[in-house]
């Protein structure tokens, strides 16, 4: 059996999903996640055959959980299930490390065709996907802009909580840090990004469709 973690912040599509790949022969859903942290804490424990995950979800973006499962599990292999056709999100989650790319409006037979070339060790990008690789390796001078800029990968959680509306304290505890180490990356994330307020960033991160 494909053992599979499944990563979506919208219940209904996860539930949907989950029906479709136990109608299967040969995977199961070892895990579900609602949010990025989540999906990487899970991940860790469960160690899956495939991560199937959404790019949009709060906590942490998907482009950040595909980063830190390549880094931590070289061996779970990820696909990435999303609604966004935008050229850059492609490139960003196959530079993380992402094995396999399909839009959510892809066929069952597809998507379960995906997980098998996966967890076999190939690689699967729908026809999307496919379209922006040949044209990046046609014409490679063009790099889309990278969201994240220079952040670090505890940079990038801290966004995410900013985004969410969580105070300096409230992030010191929810990552285990002291406040004045929160302050700094708080400040860090700001400067780095040319913010100059928590407002400007929730503005950036829904314009460069970080969050939803």
């Amino acid at each position: 059996m494909i053992r599979l973690l499944l990563a979506d912040d919208h219940t209904v599509v996860r539930e949907s999903l989950v029906a479709v790949l136990r109608a299967s022969a040969d995977c199961v859903v070892v895990a579900e996640a609602g949010d990025g942290i989540s999906a990487i804490e899970l991940a860790m424990n469960v160690r899956p055959d495939v991560a199937i995950i959404d790019i949009s979800m709060p906590r942490l973006n998907g482009i950040e959980v595909v980063r830190r499962l390549h880094a931590e599990l070289p061996r779970t292999r990820v696909l990435v299930l999303t609604m966004h056709e935008e050229e850059e999100y492609v490139l960003h989650v196959i530079r993380a490390g992402a094995a396999g790319y399909l839009l959510k409006h892809a066929a069952t037979v597809e998507l379960l065709g995906a997980i098998r070339t996966l967890a076999a060790g190939g690689v699967h990008f729908g026809p999307y996907a496919a379209k922006v690789l040949a044209d990046q390796v046609q014409q490679p001078g063009r790099t889309p802009d990278d969201p994240y800029g220079a952040l670090s990968s505890r940079e990038r959680e801290v966004l995410h909580l900013m985004v969410d509306g969580l105070t300096t304290k409230e992030i010191s505890r929810r990552l285990e840090i002291t406040v004045k180490t929160a302050e700094n990356h708080r400040g860090r994330v700001l400067a780095k990004l040319g913010m100059r307020n928590s407002a400007e960033l929730v503005r950036y991160a829904m314009r460069k469709r970080l969050v939803e």
